[in-house]
């Protein structure tokens, strides 16, 4: 009886499909997918694997003479986890701490031989639990003991200070969707300047429900982040419509590969350097570097200082979501200039 062999007609037809359904578009995007996924993994493992303190902003307060002696002590600590810098007075160094200008501070009792440590446990709570190791560890050697104080602390119902990082990343992811989707259903580039500002239109409305459910959430619904919920309404209004409009922006000028660029951007590079789990000082200084500059991390820093410190320290990472807002709009509207034009043209004629 005879067989139908991978030469045969089945085989070839077989064959024939796969040749079509492998296109080198499609197998770039594959390529696409590993690299993106194996960057995710060296982004997040990298920045996350091994956090340690390097030069934590912090003050010393110490009466006379021995001020100098106490920082240049603390200055010389293995592996330079601390920036030390001279403190007038507890009450400065408090305010300080509040206005987000260094994260913690050693109190020494000149009459005695117990010390107080100020910490921000609302800054972060692996930062205030390394400098509360340190500093006894620090204290014990010399034979002082010490007693912390959290200046600014993170609500009970906010384990390990992560709720304004979560809530930023779902502002984030819902940005992205938002546009993703968008270029889904209309195409990538838009057609013109007035359909390219719809789709921000339709972004901004989309950032303004999003950034109020999430704020109501995490704050009277949840109870994990304190402070005003209009505030966080419009930051999270911002921080949706930033990731959202410089996604439509990728898309735009890069078709589909847009939507993988944006995902490098926010979640690759952005979520891990945010200061979400450990604050930027206990990251690699990569990450803390790049981390201020990101959607997530500036979000994740002005969430933590509505919530609590007062809304200080906000100025700086609000222009740099506004930055990010101004640049995916502008960019968004001239993505759609080169095609309108090519319509305007017309047809081409022919060529011999």
């Amino acid at each position: 009886m005879p067989q139908t062999t991978g030469t045969g007609p089945a085989g070839r037809s077989f064959l024939g499909e796969v040749k079509k359904a492998v296109t080198p578009r499609a197998a770039l995007l594959v390529v696409a997918v590993v690299a993106v996924q194996l960057l995710f993994i060296a982004s997040y493992v990298g920045a996350l694997h091994h956090p340690r303190m390097r030069d934590v902003p912090f003050g010393v307060v110490t009466p006379g003479a021995a001020a100098a002696q106490q920082k240049a002590r603390l200055e010389g600590l293995p592996g330079s986890p601390l920036d030390p810098r001279t403190v007038t007075d507890e009450a400065t160094a408090r305010e300080r701490i509040l206005h987000r200008e260094i994260d913690g501070a050693l109190v020494v009792d000149p009459d005695g031989r117990r010390d107080v440590l100020l910490v921000a446990s609302g800054g972060g709570s692996a930062l205030a639990t390394g400098l509360r190791a340190l500093l006894t560890d620090v204290e014990r050697a010399s034979g002082r003991t010490v007693r912390t104080v959290d200046v600014a602390p993170s609500s009970p119902q906010d384990f390990d200070g992560l709720s304004s990082f979560y809530v930023v990343v779902g502002w984030c992811v819902g940005g992205y969707l938002c546009a993703s989707i968008i270029a889904i259903s209309a195409g990538a580039r838009p057609a013109d300047p007035l359909r390219a500002a719809v789709r921000l239109g339709a972004v901004a409305l989309a950032a303004l429900v999003g950034g109020l459910g999430g704020a109501v959430i995490v704050g009277p619904v949840l109870g994990a982040l304190p402070g005003s919920v209009a505030a966080l309404w419009g930051l999270g209004a911002l921080v949706t419509f930033s990731v959202g409009a410089v996604t439509l922006a990728l898309q735009g000028f890069f078709d589909v590969v847009g939507i993988g660029l944006a995902i490098l951007l926010v979640v690759v590079a952005g979520n891990p350097s945010a200061g979400g789990a450990f604050p930027l000082p206990m990251l690699p200084p990569f990450w803390a570097s790049i981390g201020p500059a990101l959607p997530p991390g500036a979000g994740t820093w002005t969430a933590r200082s509505f919530a609590y410190f007062d809304g200080n320290a906000v100025l700086e990472p609000l222009l740099v979501l506004a930055a990010w807002a101004l640049a995916g709009s502008v960019l968004t509207m001239l993505s759609a200039v080169p095609h309108r034009e090519r319509n305007e043209e017309g047809p081409t004629a022919p060529t011999s």
